[in-house]
């Protein structure tokens, strides 16, 4: 076999003016390794991880005071305790809203379509107003601001008004359950709950007045501020409109100078197993580290236009704002991704708007591009996506189909950009590159700046097979730690306690043939049967490519002598029983196209599969509810109703 014969096909590869012209190039350019390979660029990058960083600095030039030092560390330890940007100030919000007055800076639209553009300067005074809002109230800075808020204009008004003044922004999404926000925002004690008692979604308004009102009184909140229509009977603290309080603002916003690592953030990891992990992100690592990626990994700039399908619980909402301090205009999208509209569902609803914006940097999910390619759909045949140059896609890996799919539906001329981080890091570990190939099954490089490695059971770094992904240099996006009194310790236990002093990330991973990487699982849901290691993904790529499965789950169940069984749970198509051609077939394709570990012991046919809130299957709460095992935080489920009947399925085939 030949090395050639390993590779994986090749979907895209940029033209020789395109690749010269992306921002990546320019950066290669000033630091001298202008025609050097990405592979060159990227060891640069972790070998001389100070300088890099230096030289980035430069190249975006934020909007913030000199810095004393690019790295400090604490002792010998080279990732606990490092700190960038030292001596810097700078205000997050300020970045943000940079530009000339008559830029548009956000578009509104929703499943209604496109709505208002808003130019720099409104958006300035929309803040300006909040931020009088918010000190109305008695904000200031460290204070935490809990929104329970949809993706408009006014959660980018607020949360970029709460930078400003150095408070801190904490979100869910307006569908959270009572318990799953108490679960959240009762870890951090806001001082300000705000809301909107009434949102649309899925074709139909929901009013959420009661339960705005139960959640600001079980936290106890000193002040409620509402947004948008309806009210919050029953809540012991009268809420407040925005609108009310924002009237009479100056047109201006004031930024407070802030050091580079004061608190931005708390987001939430999805909890399926446990209360969720308040992570605690600072404002530098995030703006730093965020600009590094959009304009590095992703090419975007002025006058490009970014629209992300996400929840502003999820860390892409926030990383998707952050584009805005690259220039770039925010295509904000209100609503469900395949809505309903007069009995049917709306597949086209983000393409639409894509098209008619014209948007240049789409983001979304492989469940979304899954779906689509089911249904039979071919975005680029029926809307005019000629401005699209990158689709980036997070939550799960992508699969071999998926880049099919997008490359023979949507475009031929983009990078498809299977990125994946986390919230844990606030930005990503591998990403795309707009200068370089796209391979089918791969993302395509590890970030720069981002020391990555794939441990095998020594610990030892290896390549071609899986290994733990870990980094073993520090990084600005870290987080500041978790938040309460024992929330550095537990920080350190989560990331740092099974190899000191090397941040161990939770994904199992393997490099390619041509330098790629396959993200395959987390090391949680590792797979091990018969002692041979596997990612969940290499049986769903499989699985769900077959004619008549819509979707699967698998979870490793333990069996004699400490070995594992792999069960498979399938949801068929409305036309395909579970019977016993379709398992001959997942069986068969199993042997044929993985091997014979991957091939389930059983196979049980369910209704759906569980997902958390932002997208990814639980196959972890799965497994330890057939194990007899508690699922500790099912408020982080999309839903978690359908959990039950694994329960019912198991039994009745035992």
């Amino acid at each position: 076999m030949s090395y050639t014969d390993n590779l994986a096909p090749l979907c895209w590869t940029p033209t020789p003016q395109q690749a010269a012209g992306t921002q990546i190039a320019r950066f290669a350019r000033q630091v001298g390794l202008e025609g050097a390979g990405y592979a060159d660029l990227h060891r640069y990058s972790v070998t001389c991880l100070e300088d890099f960083w230096a030289e980035f600095w430069r190249f975006a030039a934020p909007l913030a005071s000199d810095y004393d030092q690019v790295l400090s560390r604490d002792g010998e330890a080279r990732m606990i305790g490092a700190r960038f940007f030292v001596g810097a100030r700078m205000n997050f919000a300020e970045n943000l809203l940079a530009g000339d007055d008559t830029d548009i800076a956000v578009v509104e639209t929703g499943e209604d379509g496109v709505g208002r553009e808003v130019t720099l300067a409104q958006l300035r005074e929309r803040v300006a107003g909040a931020q009088q809002a918010l000190r109305a109230l008695n904000v200031g800075e460290g204070d935490r601001v809990a929104g329970l808020m949809p993706n408009t204009l006014d959660t980018l008004v607020l949360v970029l008004a709460t930078a400003s003044i150095g408070a801190i922004w904490s979100a869910c999404a307006p569908e959270f359950g009572v318990n799953g926000v108490l679960d959240r925002f009762g870890q951090i004690e806001p001082k300000v709950l705000v809301a909107v008692p009434r949102y649309r979604y899925n074709g139909r308004q929901h009013d959420i007045g009661e339960r705005v009102a139960e959640i600001a009184n079980k936290l106890n909140v000193a002040q409620l501020l509402l947004c948008g229509d309806g009210e919050a009977p029953g809540a012991r603290v009268p809420g407040q409109r925005l609108d009310d309080l924002a009237r009479g603002a100056p047109a201006l916003p004031d930024y407070v100078a802030l050091p580079f690592n004061h608190p931005l953030y708390v987001i939430y990891t999805s909890g399926t197993t446990g209360l969720p992990k308040c992570i605690v992100h600072s404002a530098g690592g995030t703006l730093i580290t965020h600009r590094k990626e959009h304009m590095l990994h992703c090419d975007i700039g002025p006058g490009d236009r970014v629209l992300y399908y996400t929840s502003t619980a999820w860390m892409m909402y926030h990383w998707m704002i952050t584009a805005r301090a690259s220039g770039a205009t925010l295509v904000l999208y209100d609503g469900a991704a395949l809505p309903k509209r007069d009995g049917a569902l709306d597949h086209d609803i983000l393409w639409r708007i894509a098209a008619e914006t014209g948007t240049t940097h789409f983001g979304t999910s492989p469940k979304y591009l899954s779906l689509l390619e089911q249904d039979g759909r071919r975005p680029g045949d029926d809307h005019d996506l000629s401005a699209l140059r990158m689709v980036m896609s997070a939550g799960a890996p992508l699969t071999q189909e998926n880049f099919r799919w997008v490359y023979g539906a949507v475009k031929a001329d983009l990078c498809l950009a299977s990125i994946s981080g986390g919230t844990e890091i606030m930005g990503c570990f591998v990403m795309g590159n707009p200068a370089g190939p796209v391979r089918a099954g791969e993302i395509q490089v590890p970030a720069l700046g981002m020391a990555m490695a794939m441990l095998d059971e020594r610990d030892i770094p290896v390549l071609g097979r899986h290994g733990d992904l870990v980094c073993t240099e520090p990084f600005p996006s870290m987080p500041l730690g978790f938040w309460g009194d024992d929330g550095w310790q537990r920080y350190l236990d989560t990331y740092f306690g099974e190899r000191a002093d090397i941040w161990t990330h939770g994904d199992v991973a393997y490099f390619t043939a041509s330098g790629g990487i396959v993200i395959t699982g987390r090391s949680d849901t590792l797979l091990k049967p018969g002692g041979v290691r596997m990612g969940p993904s290499e049986i769903y790529r499989v699985v769900e490519a077959l004619d008549g499965v819509e979707d699967s789950l698998v979870i490793g169940y333990p069996a004699e002598g400490g070995d594992m069984d792999l069960w498979l749970f399938v949801v068929t198509g409305p036309d395909q029983a579970m019977d016993d051609g379709l398992e001959e077939r997942i069986r068969s394709s199993l042997l044929r196209e993985a091997s014979p570990r991957h091939v389930p012991k059983r196979i049980f046919p369910v209704p759906e599969i569980p997902y958390t809130l932002n997208g990814k299957k639980v196959e972890k709460a799965v497994l330890q509810l057939l194990t007899g095992k508690p699922v500790k935080n099912k408020g982080s489920l999309l839903n978690p109703d359908c959990l039950d009947e694994f329960v019912a399925v198991a039994e009745v085939r035992a």
